[in-house]
């Protein structure tokens, strides 16, 4: 390799430095990501909720036979998240650091269960433990949708990712526009119940997409510089 303006060659490194560790946590991620989706999609299924017409968080009520299983896997996915975050290179420091406020935003919403029904203002009148709750939950959701966005709009973030994240972002902020408008014009219903759960289906396989991205080595970042940042081009 030789230095574009005639100098000596001079060693050379990855902007992105060590990808196997990184791969790993990434492959940790997916599975925590899909291991906490699914405990939370059987607590809904299984659980004497009202089906599709309530909300998921009523799975993880205190007095439900699956608050158990409902919170380990909003555990599981906030670790997915966390990971994630600690899985993406260098240059997507800004969707990282969402991401993180995310998994600590869910470890909340999971750690503090709503009373039956989930009941949210501005029709229904809500506890301290729901306002929490659905606060955490929904800055939750919040953080991973900007940090679609983020990777999208950060110029030196791999091509691989910020692809997967323009589609995860494509479908994610209209849905999160909708729902919000819908929760406060109309409230509880199969409406909300539906577009609760494709947002956050949407956010869930955007998660394990972009861990698996990683994984696979998509996450690797632009090309070879040497010591001193500069950037280098084949002889």
């Amino acid at each position: 390799m030789a230095d574009r303006r005639g100098g000596a060659p001079t060693a050379t490194t990855p902007r992105g430095g060590p990808t196997a560790p990184r791969a790993a946590v990434a492959s940790a991620a997916a599975g925590s990501t899909l291991a906490g989706a699914v405990a939370v999609a059987v607590a809904v299924v299984a659980g004497p909720g009202p089906g599709l017409t309530g909300y998921v968080s009523e799975a993880g009520v205190t007095d439900s036979p699956y608050a158990a299983a409902y919170r380990l896997g909003v555990f599981a996915l906030a670790a997915g998240v966390l990971l994630l975050a600690a899985a993406l290179p260098p240059a997507a420091r800004v969707a990282a650091t969402l991401l993180a406020a995310g998994s600590v935003f869910a470890l909340v919403s999971g750690a503090v269960a709503c009373s039956e029904g989930c009941p949210l203002p501005p029709y229904e009148q809500a506890t301290t433990a729901d306002l929490v709750h659905g606060g955490a939950s929904i800055a939750a959701v919040a953080a991973i949708v900007l940090a679609m966005v983020a990777l999208v709009l950060l110029p030196g973030a791999p091509t691989a990712l910020r692809r997967v994240a323009a589609v995860g972002a494509g479908v994610a902020l209209p849905l999160s526009g909708v729902t919000a408008l819908v929760l406060v014009l109309v409230g509880r219903g199969g409406l909300i119940a539906g577009l609760e759960r494709l947002l956050l289906l949407t956010c869930v396989l955007w998660g394990v997409a972009t861990a698996t991205t990683v994984a696979l080595g998509g996450g690797k970042e632009g090309p070879l510089v040497n010591a001193s940042g500069r950037g280098r081009v084949p002889s």
